[in-house]
């Protein structure tokens, strides 16, 4: 598995349309969108362990309310959310930010850890996707997602399709005309042969779920 954003060379996009030419079709769709891009507005200063609060207060909601839980943690800790923030919010005024018991006791379980030095978000770079995976995973609430979240937009891999993202699992049954929505399994099995472009390829079919831009017409 990749190492790093170095890991992709060549023309991710070309060879992903040689593979599939259901790939080949979203490409000429939709472009090659950048599969690191991530439009936090700038919240988390690319500091990661904000990231990753971002990333928890994100689970399973709209990104916009995820903005709004993640602004309010800000005003409540007085700046850029770290562990010792949190750790000073405790349970209760997180949630009074809105959070639910379970993303507050997940906040606390990460800072904690980071405190504790049972993680160090900053220095997942020299492991391999499968060991910064398991080393995020070991923390209390970040589940798969939350680590496949971070792998693609914080540590920039290459290789990294969300096989369980419901937006993945619809743009797979989209794309590929699929009479139901298809298991994460089933997608893992589909996307195998994509590897070592499978971050292109998440990015490519999350865009698919958007109307595809319309060319502006020529001036007259």
């Amino acid at each position: 598995m990749s190492t790093g954003p170095d890991a992709a060379t060549g023309d991710p996009y070309g060879e992903l349309a040689r593979l599939d030419p259901v790939l080949g079709r979203l490409t000429a769709s939709y472009g090659r969108p950048d599969p690191f891009r991530w439009d936090d507005g700038g919240r988390t200063e690319d500091d990661r362990f904000a990231a990753l609060v971002l990333h928890i207060a994100g689970q399973q909601i709209s990104t916009a309310v995820a903005f709004v839980l993640f602004d309010r943690i800000r005003a409540a800790t007085g700046a850029l959310p770290d562990p010792a923030g949190i750790v000073a919010l405790g349970p209760e005024r997180l949630r009074a930010c809105g959070l639910s018991h379970a993303k507050a006791s997940y906040l606390l379980a990460l800072a904690e850890s980071q405190l504790g030095g049972l993680i160090d978000v900053d220095g997942l770079d020299g492991l391999t996707d499968a060991e910064a995976v398991a080393a995020l995973t070991a923390v209390r609430g970040l589940g798969r997602w939350t680590a496949e979240m971070f792998l693609l937009h914080q540590l920039r891999r290459s290789d990294v399709l969300p096989v369980g993202d419901v937006g993945i699992r619809r743009a797979v049954e989209r794309g590929w005309g699929l009479d139901a929505l298809p298991t994460p399994r089933d997608v893992e099995r589909r996307t195998a042969a994509w590897s070592p472009y499978r971050s292109y390829a998440s990015a490519l079919l999350w865009a698919s779920l958007r109307p595809p831009e319309t060319p502006a017409a020529p001036a007259r």
